[in-house]
Formats: structure tokens, C-alpha cells, sequence
């Protein structure tokens, strides 16, 4: 609660209330029937005049507060170590009113503290202490409450009260710590305060820090009776502080049992063993999921049509997939019909992932993971082209062999549980490869555009050309108006023999390449590309706007992703279209559903291949398994469960099916499976001391959006070449970049950097920043980082088969967290720090 009422107020109390501390102690001795809290409060003062009297109208706004945590938090004992050394005690205050309380308190403070005397005067703090025009009420203050559940009503402790105040010129926090000598009445809610704790601190200040964090920390200590009455027999300063030294160690101890901490339900992991669970692993996960599964398969169709909002978080949902999906498709088809000439291109991709996205979101276990062929994959199909080139083999048998191989492994994994080691998957690795996808996603944009100017701006054309009017000013200084018009002409006739001779970026004759200077192709790439990403991140971010109705700025962050790419489409194709930018490569004469022609193969192709598919499907294995991971977490507040073994099995059968025909194959991809359940999740905004968390309130799960832009996918075959055609490539980067950045909002291993680079004032305020100190806060994200660059390395290196290493990396992830880091950071810090 916020300050106390005038001394007049308070005499008035008194006589009203003559036989109060008799209740009172009725209601301290009855707190072990109460819920004890601490409760804060603002308060603001408007003077009215009326008849000749002085009259305020106060605004108060309580705040309930947590106790400090003496076992978690890391600021707790700290705070009092401060106390200890340089906090000013003063015992047997005589009696006063508050304002003569705080100035005695005040003096006192300045007298032992000459720092603090450097930096403030005692003007300065009563005037920060009190509210305007008042000369009694204080403007900020911690009390304590308790809960009496006979009268069903909220009582305040009225023996002690903590006053907060804030100076721009501190540098640090100081506190006086006051007994009274008998006591007194501040005011109502204050009638029998014994104890009064003065906090100064800076303004600006980190959260865990602040006068408020401080005040937590006392209030915690004097919330206890029996400690109050110890404190009472203190006859020194010592004593005082050695009483609060042994309480705080006391408090900590009883906080740290089991029984006594805040949360002691622990979530059953589904890799738990079930109780009489036969001792038979095989198939045994399996078996589980279905159970777990199967009795929600009904609702997942019917949480997808009914529902508040439900249908408009479908049809934006189906709309964000579909747009999500295809044009990634279209992207790796280029790239896989460029890697393998011809052999797999747009046509198939968009097929298997038509007919991967379906069957899994039918059979799935958790449909709200998204199946994507992904760039590791195209990377895998152009390793095996190079192999069946260098050998003489037949690419599709080769392709084929790989993929079978590795449904072989997947169904072991899938039979065998292999998927329990993801119990020691913890938030930090699954972070570290979400990023990894992030950067993949970020690379790949980027690559594209320095290609394009490459082969449009930085041409030899362009510098001759430059050269060439550089050339031509000089001569027009130095020459005759003929001899201007000539060179003028000349170089109109080379320009127009260029144009003709060159077509997209160049033309091969006999004498090599002719390149063309297409500027203004490479400005409008970026254009459209940086576009994109503008108006689908606006649009995505437009709910914290105070534009439009609260409802028209969710269905505009819903529609963002389809809303930009139809948006920078039409810019691109129709606003510039004087500008041909090169469409995507199609090749309408793909072949599809040939089989693949095994039994070309020798034995040890075969033998190669199983190689090959052990590699494969340990990256099948990691990505799935994350990416069920990240959709599953607890912060999703998803009700179904997770079907791990099921859901591999399943991937592992379509992508058997896939590899006959050679059609390229698909697993979970991240970022878009934890995108599409924000996608359908109802957000709420909270605020907690001015930072703002978006919380998830409730997920519609279902596989109602997995089977229709899936269909649509499959429709999309029939709009090739044209008007996909329309969708300029920057665009399709431009989405590249959108999904990248979007998936960095939730993820705390990217929080954590970003708080390397800002200021502590500025601090959230998260549980760990609260519970682990800063050091370490810092040097695990670095090891984080650590780990993210050899993972960068090895995944972005041009030797293509330093790149086959990355899924035996991914595995290693998991020992470092649990073998290694351990040994630099205490387990008590990892929990807070690694934990959901």
C-alpha cells in the first residue's frame, strides 16, 4: 500500500478505534490460519478547495508481490550482505509522526554515509518520500496482508511498513532500518508500527536491483511474528543484524525443502516407464503414443470447426501453412533441379509435400507438427548425384537405396524407444538448433542476393560502362560539339549491341560470356525481398498497435505472412513489370512415379548407401524429435500429448514410399511446426513491472489445418508454371527471412544474447534473471554460442561432405549439456536457466 494518512487522520483513528491492537494480536496469533502477502502501492494527489477547507482526492493502486525466494533467488542473500556492512540501524526512535520519523532516519543516514550525503540532500529525499502537496502521505510503501478466512476479509500487518523512494543522483541503495521506542499510529492501516524500513535507491537501476526488489527482501524477513518479537530484545546494532543474518539463513532452508517450494507437482515425462509396463521394449513406445493418442483423434477434427474464433484461426492458419510450405517448395525444387539436373525438380517437391503433409496430419500422432523438405536434405540429394557421377551409378537407384536405408533405421528407432534419449534433450539444445534453422533460413536469403548482384550489378558490363561516361565528360571538356555527338552515338550503337546479344545476366558464345549491366534488376530483388519481410513482420507485430479494433489488428497479424507475399507479388510482377526479373525453372516434362531401378545397383553401392542412410537418418531422427519437442513444451500448454515414436514411425513409412518413386523427402521442420501452433493459439499480453510477456492461453489442436493447405499444396501442381510464375523470387527470400526472424520471438537463448548488449536497467524480469547471478547467466549463453558455431561451421561449409558430420554433432549436444557443462555451472543455476 501507498503512504499513510495526515497525523489528524490518525489521532481520529485512535479514538475511534480504542480497542484495535487487541484485535490485532487476535489476528497475529491466528496467522498460521492466514495467507500471509506482501502488497505495494502508487498513490497520486489532486488538491480541491471547498468552503475554505483542503481537501485531496488520492488514487491508490495496491500491488500483491511475492515473497523473496531465500533459496532460489540470488539477489535475497545478497541484499542482506549490503544490509550487513553499510545499512544504518537506529533502535528506540521515540514516538513521532512519519514525517519526523523519516527526516530522523534520513539525518542519520546522511551522518554515516558520506556518500550518500555527496549525492543527496534530505530535501530531496522527503521530497521523493512523500506525494505532493502532503506533508504525511507516503507515496510508495510495502506491507504486509494476511488472509483471515473466518471473517473472509484481508487484514494489513500494522506493525511494521517498508517506504521506497527513488533519486536520479544515487549511484547505489542505501537503507536505515528504524525501532520505534513504543508503538505509534502512522495512520489507518499503520495504528501499531513498531518498525519502519527507508529504502533509497537509483532510478535507474536493474530490476533485480531496484528499491522494490530490496523491499521485497525485507518484507519477507519482518513478515515473520516471532522474528518481529527477537528484534525487539536487540539492545545494538550488532545484535539487530545478526538477528536478520540468522533469520534470512533460517527462511532459506526452510524454503529449499521439497515440501516447501512453490511448485511441487513435476509434470510424468512420457518417457517415464509405466507401473507392471512389460520389460519387452519393442514396440513398446509405440503402443503408448496410440494410447495416448487415439482417444483425442475424434476432437482433433471437431477442435478444428468449433470454437470461439475457431474458424478464423483455421482459415488463417491454413493460409499461414500453405504459403509457409509452398514457397519454400518452390525454392528447393530450383535448387534440387539445378543439383541433379532435371532428375528432381518443382513438380515432385510440391507432390511430396502434398502427399507427406496429408498422411501425416491423418495419421500423425501430434498433428501439429509440419512436415518440409529441408535445405540439410537438399544438401543430402546433391552429395548422393556427386556420388552416382564420380562412380557411374544410377542416380534414382542410388536416391532410392539412401532413402530405403534410412526408413530402415527410422523403423529400428521407431520400434526400440530410441526416441527416450530425448528425455535428456533439454531447452538449451533444442535452442541451439532452432537458431542453427533460424541462421540456415537467413543464409540462404542472403546467398541469393549477393548471387544476383554478382550476375547484374558487379558485372564487367557495368564498370565499362561506368568507365565509358567517365571518359565521355572528359572528351565533351576537350573536344568539339561533333566529336561529342560521335562518341555519344558509339556508345548508344555498343549499349544496344550489348541488350541484344545478352539475356539474363548473359549469353555463352564463342567468345565466352557477354554479361549485362541490369542494376536496376538488382535493386528491385532487394526492394522485394526487404519488403516482404517489412510488411509480413509489421502486420505480424500490428496487435501492439493502437490502430484499428482490437479484433481487425489480430486478423491482420493472423493474414500477415499471405498478405505480404500476395502484396510484394503484385508490386513486383505489375507495378515494375517493365523489369523482367528471371522466373523459377520448371521443367513441364518431369518425369513422376518412375521407379527407381534397384536392382542396377552392385553390393557395394548398397553397402554405400547404408552408410549413407545411418548419416540420414540420424538428422531425421534429431530434427523430429526437436521439432516435437518445441511443439510440445510445457509453455504451449498443449492438452493432448506428444507421440514421439509414433509420429517417427510414420515419417519413416512416407519417406520409404518417397525414395521407390524418388520424390525428395520431408521431415519436421522448425521454425514452421512451433510457428504454426502460435498459429492457432489464442495470446495473452501481460505486463510485469513494465515489460511485456506474451503468454500462450490456448492451442486448438487439430489436423484439420494440416489436411487443407496440404490439399491446396497439391492443387498447386495444376497452377505451374503459371501464375506461381508471378511470385518473383526475392519474395520467395523474403518469406526465407520473415520465418527466420519470427522464430526468434520465445526463443531465450536468443534473449540471453541480446542481453549482452543491453542495459541492466533494462533487464526483464525472467525467473532466472532473478535466481542466477549475471556471470552465469553470461557465460552460458556463451558456451550456447560456443556450440551454435561449430554447428555453423560444419553446416555451412563448402566442402559438401564436411557437411555429413552435422547429424553426429546434433547428437553430441546432448552429453556436453549433461557431462559438461555441469562441471563450469552449478545444477541449482542450470534448472533455472535450462528448464521450461
Amino acid at each position: 500500500m501507498d503512504g499513510n494518512n495526515s497525523s489528524a487522520e490518525g489521532e481520529e483513528a485512535n479514538t475511534e478505534r480504542t480497542d484495535k491492537p487487541e484485535s490485532f494480536q487476535l489476528l497475529e496469533s491466528d496467522r498460521d490460519d492466514a495467507n500471509a502477502n506482501l502488497v505495494t502501492g502508487d498513490k497520486t494527489v489532486s488538491l480541491i478547495m471547498r468552503d475554505g477547507d483542503e481537501l485531496a482526492l488520492v488514487h491508490t493502486k495496491h500491488e500483491m508481490l511475492p515473497e523473496k525466494d531465500f533459496a532460489a533467488e540470488v539477489r535475497a542473500f545478497r541484499d542482506l550482505e549490503v544490509f550487513l556492512k553499510q545499512a544504518v540501524v537506529v533502535l528506540n526512535l521515540p514516538a513521532q509522526d512519519t514525517r519526523d520519523i523519516v527526516g530522523v532516519m534520513v539525518r542519520r543516514l546522511l551522518d554515516n554515509t558520506p556518500k550518500a550525503k555527496d549525492q543527496c540532500t534530505e530535501e530531496e529525499v522527503m521530497t521523493a518520500c512523500f506525494a505532493a502537496e502532503s506533508d504525511s502521505l507516503v507515496a510508495r510503501m510495502i506491507q504486509g496482508t494476511a488472509k483471515n478466512y473466518d471473517a473472509e476479509s484481508v487484514d494489513f500487518d500494522q506493525s511494521w511498513i517498508c517506504i521506497m523512494c527513488e533519486l536520479p543522483r544515487l549511484t547505489q541503495r542505501h537503507t536505515v532500518v528504524a525501532r520505534l521506542h513504543q508503538p505509534t499510529n502512522l495512520g489507518v492501516n499503520c495504528q501499531e508500527v513498531i518498525f519502519v524500513i527507508l529504502i533509497l535507491g537509483p532510478t535507474v537501476e536493474k530490476m533485480t536491483k531496484s528499491s522494490m526488489e530490496l523491499g521485497r527482501t525485507y518484507g519477507t524477513l519482518m513478515m515473520d511474528l516471532e522474528f518481529r518479537h527477537a528484534l525487539l530484545e536487540a539492545t545494538n546494532d550488532d545484535e539487530f543484524k545478526q538477528l536478520m543474518r540468522e533469520r534470512a539463513q533460517s527462511l532459506a532452508k526452510h524454503q529449499g525443502l521439497p515440501e516447501h517450494r512453490k511448485s511441487t507437482h513435476v509434470m510424468q515425462s512420457i518417457f517415464d516407464e509405466p507401473e507392471g509396463a512389460s520389460r519387452c521394449p519393442f514396440g513398446r513406445g509405440m503402443l503408448g503414443d496410440l494410447k495416448r493418442r487415439l482417444p483425442h483423434y475424434w476432437s482433433d477434427y471437431k477442435d478444428g470447426v468449433i470454437g470461439h474464433k475457431t474458424p478464423h484461426k483455421v482459415a488463417a492458419s491454413t493460409m499461414f501453412l500453405y504459403f509457409a510450405c509452398v514457397l519454400p517448395n518452390l525454392a528447393f525444387g530450383m535448387l534440387n533441379s539445378s543439383n541433379t539436373d532435371g532428375a528432381i525438380g518443382v513438380k515432385k517437391i510440391l507432390f511430396s509435400q502434398m502427399f507427406g503433409g496429408i498422411l501425416f496430419a491423418v495419421f500423425g500422432g501430434q498433428p501439429l507438427i509440419v512436415l518440409l523438405t529441408t535445405a540439410p536434405l537438399a544438401l543430402y540429394t546433391k552429395i548422393i548425384f556427386s556420388i552416382s557421377e564420380d562412380f557411374d551409378l544410377n542416380f534414382n537407384a542410388m536416391f532410392a537405396c539412401v532413402g530405403l536405408w534410412n526408413a530402415f533405421f527410422l523403423l529400428i528407432y521407431s520400434f526400440f524407444d530410441v526416441s527416450k534419449l530425448m528425455r535428456w534433450s533439454s531447452r538449451s539444445t533444442e535452442e541451439i538448433f532452432s537458431l542453427f534453422i533460424t541462421f540456415a533460413f537467413s543464409v540462404d536469403a542472403i546467398k541469393d542476393t549477393i548471387a544476383n548482384f554478382n550476375t547484374n550489378y558487379h558485372t564487367e558490363a557495368c564498370h565499362t560502362s561506368a568507365a565509358g561516361n567517365a571518359s565521355s565528360n572528359i572528351t565533351a571538356n576537350t573536344t568539339t560539339t561533333t566529336t561529342t555527338i560521335l562518341t555519344t552515338a558509339v556508345q548508344t550503337l555498343m549499349s544496344n549491341f550489348s541488350s541484344t546479344v545478352a539475356g539474363g545476366g548473359g549469353v555463352e558464345g564463342e567468345e565466352g560470356v557477354v554479361s549485362r549491366c541490369l542494376r536496376e534488376n538488382s535493386m528491385l530483388f532487394l526492394l522485394l525481398m526487404l519488403g516482404t519481410v517489412w510488411v509480413g513482420i509489421t502486420l505480424f507485430n500490428f496487435t501492439k498497435t493502437p490502430y484499428l479494433t482490437a479484433g481487425k489488428r489480430e486478423i491482420l497479424a493472423d493474414y500477415a505472412l499471405p498478405i505480404a507475399v500476395l502484396f510484394m507479388s503484385f508490386f513486383g510482377s505489375y507495378v515494375f513489370r517493365d523489369i523482367k526479373l528471371a522466373p523459377f525453372a520448371y521443367n513441364p516434362d518431369e518425369g513422376m512415379f518412375e521407379v527407381a531401378p534397384l536392382m542396377s545397383l552392385p553390393v557395394g553401392a548398397i553397402f554405400a548407401a547404408a552408410g549413407l542412410g545411418f548419416s540420414l537418418s540420424l538428422l531425421f531422427f534429431m530434427d523430429q524429435n526437436i521439432s516435437s519437442a518445441l511443439v510440445n513444451t510445457p509453455n504451449n500448454k498443449l492438452k493432448k500429448g506428444a507421440a514421439y515414436h509414433w509420429d517417427l514411425f510414420v515419417v519413416a513409412v512416407i519417406n520409404g514410399f518417397l525414395s521407390v518413386f524418388t520424390f525428395p523427402w520431408v521431415h519436421a521442420a522448425l521454425p514452421h511446426s512451433p510457428l504454426h501452433v502460435r498459429a492457432l493459439a489464442d495470446v495473452e499480453e501481460r505486463v510485469d513491472q513494465g515489460h511485456i510477456q506474451q503468454i500462450v492461453v490456448h492451442v486448438r489442436e487439430t489436423r484439420v489445418t494440416g489436411i487443407l493447405s496440404h490439399v491446396f499444396i497439391g492443387l498447386s501442381m495444376f497452377l505451374l508454371p503459371e501464375p506461381l510464375s508471378y511470385i518473383p523470387r526475392p519474395v520467395l527470400n523474403g518469406l526465407f527471412l520473415y520465418v527466420a526472424i519470427t522464430a526468434l520471438f520465445g526463443n531465450q537463448f536468443f534473449e540471453r544474447i541480446l542481453l549482452l548488449v543491453t542495459e541492466q536497467a533494462a533487464y526483464p524480469p525472467n525467473h532466472y534473471i532473478r535466481r542466477v547471478p549475471q556471470r552465469k547467466i553470461h557465460t552460458f549463453t556463451f558456451l550456447q554460442m560456443a556450440q551454435l558455431l561449430v554447428l555453423c561451421i560444419f553446416g555451412f561449409s563448402p566442402i559438401a561432405y564436411m557437411k555429413m558430420i552435422f547429424p553426429v554433432l546434433l547428437m553430441f549436444l546432448m552429453p556436453i549439456r549433461h557431462k559438461l557443462i555441469p562441471k563450469i555451472i552449478d545444477q541449482k543455476f542450470l534448472r533455472a536457466l535450462d528448464g521450461h
